[in-house]
């Protein structure tokens, strides 16, 4: 009897092992079309660059090395921050800028978010990020493939507890919806809706209506029915403004 319900429950684990591996390749699958649906090796091999919210972006990132840079001028001068696999740096007026560890963790944050969103989905393959399918959706009339993304702690950066969900149009591979969770400045929630497309030198890249709930602690699985439900606000616009992609990738 006893070997009977040891058999029974290294069956189960088994069963439950090979479900999860055929959820994660499907996910995988569907990451590696939308992929290059929206570019795919061109994002290797480019110089992007736009301005966002009154400020110059240039990023550049393949399998080896990245580079951000961003130039804006305030009451003390022109800034330029510049992120890269050696650390960050900001200038003023050209001159290099000491700084305390919690601004350059809260610069290196800011700027890693714009091009973490930008070059979407690049980067969903790094080998930090954890894929899971959670099968099919409507959003407004249209059928997607639904793709839960999580971070190991091991080179998943400092906020390797955030949590994303994609929606990806099971037509045309795009990212068209996705929500996510983050716990940087205080931590919170929200749902993007993609609203147009830049289509530059071979790459997809987009803008997005910005919404939140009123709870900022809601679960990120929730927030497809509250945005269905009309319960979400809209917070703000993502909008890339002079978008440009130089190839090949300046040294």
């Amino acid at each position: 009897m006893k070997s009977n319900f040891l058999t029974a429950i290294l069956l189960l684990f088994s069963l439950a092992f090979l479900f999860s591996c055929k959820e994660d390749s499907e996910a995988q699958r569907i990451i590696d079309k939308s992929i290059e649906a929206h570019g795919g090796k061109v994002f290797e091999a480019s110089n992007i660059s736009f301005d966002f919210r009154n400020r110059y972006y240039e990023i550049s990132k393949n399998p080896s090395k990245f580079q951000y840079l961003r130039e804006f001028s305030d009451s003390t001068g022109f800034v330029r921050d510049v992120l890269n696999n050696s650390g960050f740096v900001r200038t003023v007026n050209g001159e290099t800028v000491s700084l305390p560890g919690d601004r350059i963790k809260a610069f290196t944050n800011s700027v890693n978010s714009v091009a973490y969103f930008t070059f979407l989905p690049y980067g969903l393959n790094d080998e930090a990020v954890y894929k899971t399918y959670l099968g099919e959706g409507e959003l407004e009339g249209k059928n997607y493939h639904k793709i839960k993304v999580t971070f190991s702690e091991d080179g998943g950066g400092e906020d390797f507890d955030d949590e994303f969900i994609y929606w990806i149009n099971q037509q045309t591979n795009l990212i068209d919806y996705l929500a996510y969770s983050y716990h940087t400045d205080g931590g919170g929630v929200r749902f993007r809706k993609a609203i147009k497309k830049h289509e530059v030198g071979g790459l997809i890249l987009q803008d997005y209506e910005n919404y939140q709930p009123v709870d900022k602690n809601t679960p990120v699985e929730e927030m497809e029915s509250l945005f269905k439900e009309g319960k979400l606000e809209l917070l703000s616009e993502i909008r890339l403004e002079n978008v440009t992609v130089e190839t090949p990738l300046k040294d």
